[in-house]
């Protein structure tokens, strides 16, 4: 079957294209037809090398979240699966890929009218909105800044941030173009990347001078500076390191205001329960075919295409989410 597997960690001219053994499902494990595999921010960190130490080597099959109809079951699960259209995570490999297996407990069936484009644009990055704002224990009429706004995870915790009844919600994001589609999903105010407001914004209330809740989906070096943009009582909820990592000393960031009693965590949605987590995709998998929740597709390319689609995350042209298909 085709895959494509990192070659060379660095850029993405390091993808290559290869065939691959079909997997076989073991036991408590599904094997899927791949109609669409999600391309997400972890598979630009794991492609670069940054999280080798973590195990990552050259050679690995990327992709963590696909789409498509179950053709084998493995020992110990129900066949009735075989034949089902599902959204399934396999883990943080093996999505790349005509075929791919993953744990039952994975494992989710789509309902009618959600395509396997918009289940794996919503299916991972759904679930770490809506804890992650929970975790940040959003209030209605508290205000939150989503930074890093224009990738899926962000695109939909503007949208639940809104749904709560955030006084404001503020998010980054690079240009007029992705700030008017952002306030078109319930954005109240447009910063640029650095936070400010952007000088080219439509008229808006005045950008709050603090935030309730920040959700970080970038990282890297500023995370200081966003820090410093917390109310006393503020919660700051690490979700990605897309920009990499932030500055060894951020944490003196929260000593300097050690009287406001700032929160800073970081968040992963395996620390929550299986079950837990597959109730709020159901949910919002049945919110998105009523169109009560949003999904945005950025492009359908070929599998052929992961070089491009890569090269597109890595210059930030990507608004919402890339979805491959075999």
């Amino acid at each position: 079957m085709k895959a494509v597997v990192i070659r060379t960690f660095g850029d993405p001219t390091g993808l290559e294209v290869v065939d691959a053994p079909v997997p076989v499902p073991a036991p408590g494990q599904v094997r899927i037809a791949t109609e669409a595999i999600g391309v997400g921010g972890v598979d630009a960190v794991i492609r670069r090398g940054t999280l080798a130490a973590y195990g990552f080597r050259e050679g690995h099959l990327l992709g963590s979240e696909v789409a498509g109809r179950v053709t084998a079951v493995g020992e110990g699960v129900d066949a009735s699966w075989t034949g089902r259209r599902v959204w399934a995570f396999t883990g943080l490999s093996g999505g790349y890929a005509e075929q791919a297996v993953a744990a039952v407990e994975d494992v989710l069936a789509l309902p009618d009218g959600l395509t396997g484009a918009d289940a794996v644009t919503l299916g991972g990055s759904g679930v770490v909105a809506h804890f992650a704002l929970d975790r940040a224990r959003l209030a209605p009429g508290e205000t939150v800044l989503v930074r890093g706004a224009a990738g899926s995870i962000g695109i939909t915790a503007v949208q639940l941030a809104a749904r709560t009844g955030a006084g404001a919600v503020a998010v980054t994001t690079s240009s007029t173009e992705r700030g008017a589609r952002l306030r078109d999903l319930g954005a109240t105010h447009v910063l640029d990347r650095s936070g400010q407001a952007a000088p080219d914004a439509p008229a808006a209330p005045d950008v709050p001078e603090g935030f309730d809740v920040v959700i970080d989906v970038v990282g890297g070096p500023q995370v200081p500076r966003f820090l410093d943009r917390l109310n006393t009582n503020g919660r700051y909820v690490a979700v990605g390191v897309v920009g990499g990592p932030p500055p060894a000393d951020f944490g003196m960031r929260l000593m300097d205001g050690f009287r406001r009693s700032l929160s800073f965590a970081t968040f992963s949605s395996d620390t929550v329960p299986g079950p837990d987590r597959q109730a709020v995709r159901s949910s919002q998998f049945a919110d998105a075919v009523r169109g009560d929740l949003r999904t945005v597709v950025h492009a359908v390319l070929p599998l052929d295409d992961a070089v491009p689609a890569h090269r597109a995350m890595d210059e930030g042209k990507v608004f919402g989410r890339i979805v491959l298909t075999p």
